[in-house]
């Protein structure tokens, strides 16, 4: 058992730090788009996929710290969800600002992967009863 819960807080680390990690590459990108000449509609998305992208990281950070699995499930589907919104806004940005749908196509992947790996996590905690 203690092998399976080390495995598990290895998981939950890796999607701390991989949460951690798209959150610093959309702040960046936000940053970006905040000082350059972009119009002013892709600085109004900027603030909205920032919003949403730095969110799924600090949900799943609370989520670890929950005070029962009905707490972290919920902290997780708030993930998921934030995750789905900075995936949308991102799909946004790319389909109204041609010129920056290559550089957001690894971005939009990574959003996906989290949205698919989030979802994933909170089906298992609801068809799993409380103990």
């Amino acid at each position: 058992m203690k092998a399976q819960r080390n495995s598990t807080d290895k998981t939950a680390r890796d999607l701390c730090e991989r949460t951690f990690s798209f959150a610093v590459r959309v702040t960046t990108l936000c940053r970006t788009l905040s000082r350059r000449a972009a119009p002013e509609e892709a600085r109004l998305l900027a603030r909205q996929l920032f919003r949403a992208g730095t969110s799924i990281g600090a949900n799943v950070e609370e989520a670890q710290g929950g005070q029962s699995r009905a707490d972290y499930a919920s902290k997780m589907a708030i993930a998921c969800k934030e995750a789905r919104e900075a995936h949308y806004w991102l799909r946004l940005l790319a389909a109204t600002n041609p010129s920056l749908t290559q550089r957001l196509d690894d971005i939009m992947d990574e959003a996906d992967q989290l949205v698919s790996i989030l979802t994933v996590i909170v089906k298992k905690c609801r068809a799993t009863p409380d103990k």
